[in-house]
């Protein structure tokens, strides 16, 4: 093939890679090639050459010994091409050759005629097609957990919403929308990548949510200024999506308080991420490592008298329980509509949670929530 040099170049500048890494597809091609055309087993190995602007293909063939059968014959009994008796060698080849030794031949791929050509058209095209793929795939791998814009292609009988962004298509599945979106051919959506996926069948493949709690991280470090400058950080977040969200933060400036900067002036900036998730609420907690406080802050807007932590974690099936005592009348506030409170805060603290009346001092029959596993992935399968 002459001028490969230039078709590295064209490929390089029309599919916007490297012309180091489509040179080395091409050459995989060929080897490709090789191998279909002649034997798949045989070693084979492609080399440009610079002056000439032409690729050579190469086999290379072992010495063994003499009485080596098994390699110098196929099963079918003929001569195995890929190896060459130690006394043929020094007599054809190289008198000094050892066994081990290794020496090259070279094929002429286009003496094959029109099959090598169509066979090496479509390996180049394979080739080159994966080399864009996994350039696409490691791009986007690193996207995961950021926010990404793209405009409707197509909505299917599932709900399935097609959303091409620049070179690909991504995948946002139902289970991933928030509850009463619609989206329709042509809108501009934004969401979160959540995961990333290749394989020889499918290509890339890019699933994408409205539902993650990624997905509120990165419109707040959009729409705040101080969280998206890493003045203010969201250390943990837990969403019900479309209902009601709990963000707890930390300011890496004593001057700068992360509760007040990120709702904004009369509310402002929580506002406008509030209107992207359909009206979500969202509760902006102040993190602390101190973990009864923590966990006080986090059952707002109930007003807690007294925490208590209590036993090990084990697993993820047993983890620490927080014994939160409150007023009577703080009760119904602490579990929130269809114990959404405390919920979000068991989510978010980690702590599976009981509540305890002050009054007498014991359990009331039903203000205990203990997060499960099996309750832990409903939830994450649900929301994102």
């Amino acid at each position: 093939m002459e001028n490969v040099l230039d078709i590295i170049d064209a490929l390089a500048h029309e599919k916007g890679l490297s012309p180091e890494s489509v040179k080395v597809a091409l050459q995989n091609a060929f080897v490709k090639t090789a191998q279909r055309l002649i034997n798949e087993e045989f070693a084979f190995a492609a080399e440009i050459d610079e002056e000439t602007k032409q690729i050579r293909v190469y086999q290379t063939i072992t010495v063994v010994d003499d009485y080596d059968d098994d390699n110098l014959y196929t099963e079918e009994g003929d001569v195995n091409q890929g190896y060459i008796s130690l006394s043929r060698a020094r007599e054809e080849v190289d008198p000094d050759v050892d066994i081990g030794d290794e020496f090259q031949i070279e094929h002429d791929i286009e003496s094959h005629g029109r099959t090598a050509a169509m066979t090496l058209y479509r390996e180049i095209e394979y080739h080159v097609q994966r080399l864009v793929e996994d350039e696409l795939y490691n791009k986007y791998k690193e996207k995961i957990g950021t926010i990404v814009n793209g405009r409707v292609t197509r909505v299917d009988d599932k709900n399935t919403t097609y959303i091409e962004m620049d070179e690909v298509r991504a995948v946002l599945p139902m289970k991933s929308r928030i509850k009463g979106e619609e989206f329709f051919v042509g809108d501009v959506v934004r969401a979160v990548v959540r995961r990333v996926n290749i394989d020889k069948v499918n290509g890339i493949q890019i699933e994408l949510s409205r539902t993650s709690p990624k997905f509120l991280e990165g419109l707040l470090a959009i729409e705040v200024p101080e969280i998206g400058e890493g003045v203010v950080i969201v250390e943990k977040a837990a969403r019900i999506p479309g209902e009601r969200a709990k963000i707890a933060l930390i300011s890496m400036h004593p001057q700068v308080d992360p509760v007040g900067a990120t709702v904004g002036v009369k509310g402002v900036r929580i506002n406008a991420v509030s209107e992207e998730l359909l009206g979500e609420n969202i509760d902006c907690i102040e993190y602390t490592t101190v973990p009864e406080l923590f966990i006080a802050r986090v059952m707002s807007p109930a007003i807690i008298n007294a925490v208590s932590i209590e036993g090990e974690a084990d697993n993820e099936d047993n983890p620490l329980k927080a014994i939160v005592t409150l007023p009577a009348d703080q009760k119904s506030k602490a579990i929130g509509k269809s114990g959404i409170n405390i919920r979000l805060a068991s989510m978010l603290t980690g702590y599976a949670i009981e509540l305890v009346e002050q009054e007498g001092g014991e359990s009331s029959e039903g203000s205990k929530v203990e997060e499960k596993k099996d309750d832990v992935s409903s939830l994450e399968a649900l929301f994102g």
